[in-house]
């Protein structure tokens, strides 16, 4: 997966906007103004193909333990609720990569104020 692919993915969510917060490096897609993935620019141009993704802890542990080269804890997140994921090394499909996608933005929607969740809801059933 290209940065491009991961751009265009996470922006076509519903209601999800992409954003710079902390600097000009750290590119952050929200939902509802809630962070569900987060890259480094300068690292993908340096080679390092890796995204931010928040995820279940159970389901954290279980993907880090079955792909301990591809799932890391969240580099500088709360490493229980996110996981690093390299998305370009040969054990994780593009397809798989996006289903962790899903799951991020899916558990950030899930959290969300009843209103708010309803919201993304609606946008999502009129797509």
């Amino acid at each position: 997966m290209k940065i491009d692919d991961f751009r265009e993915y996470c922006i076509a969510k519903p209601k999800t906007t992409e954003e710079l917060p902390f600097d000009n490096n750290t590119l952050v897609f929200k939902v509802m103004g809630k962070m569900f993935a987060s890259t480094s620019l300068k690292s993908w141009e340096e080679g390092d193909h890796s995204v931010n993704l928040k995820c279940d802890p159970k389901k954290s542990e279980m993907l880090r333990n079955k792909y301990p080269d591809d799932v890391q804890p969240g580099y500088h997140m709360n490493k229980k609720h996110w996981n690093t994921v390299n998305i370009d090394l040969t054990e994780l499909s593009e397809k798989y990569v996006r289903y962790l996608i899903d799951h991020s933005y899916e558990l950030v929607v899930s959290k969300l104020p009843k209103a708010k969740r309803i919201e993304v809801q609606k946008q999502l059933k009129d797509q």
